[in-house]
């Protein structure tokens, strides 16, 4: 029998996947103003604001420069790295008019053909690239 497991060793080994960002309490924490803006659109008012004035309208929240300019570039990925939790994301891709499969495809770096064939097909291969640590 082992001892109990150190719970920050634990949540690093989620870091360790590659292409999977697990949202974890500390990306929570971290995302917290980003998520909160996110789901702020849910109101027609609010999404009208954020389409008259994107910059603007992110001075109103708590986001890290960093934050702000991954919410103005689109940057999925970049979001989901900084707290973003993908299902309030949505909000933002669904104000600009795009689907949850339109959105996904672009943080694939596939097309959206591609990525719909792909999903349609099973989804990825579990071969590969499993760990970072593993890399060969």
């Amino acid at each position: 029998m082992t001892g109990p497991r150190d719970i920050h060793v634990y949540l690093a080994e989620f870091e360790d996947i590659p292409g999977t960002r697990v949202f974890t309490a500390a990306r929570a924490r971290q995302g917290y103003h980003l998520n909160q803006f996110a789901m702020s659109l849910m109101k027609p008012e609010n999404r009208e604001r954020w389409k008259a004035d994107e910059a603007a309208y992110l001075e109103g929240w708590k986001l890290t420069l960093e934050q702000k300019q991954a919410v103005l570039d689109r940057d999925y990925n970049r979001l989901l790295d900084l707290g973003g939790n993908i299902y309030f994301m949505a909000k933002v891709f669904s104000t600009d008019g795009q689907s949850f499969l339109q959105a996904v495809s672009t943080m694939s770096g596939m097309s959206l053909e591609d990525y719909s064939a792909m999903m349609l097909a099973g989804g990825r291969s579990p071969e590969g690239l499993r760990s970072f640590k593993d890399k060969s």
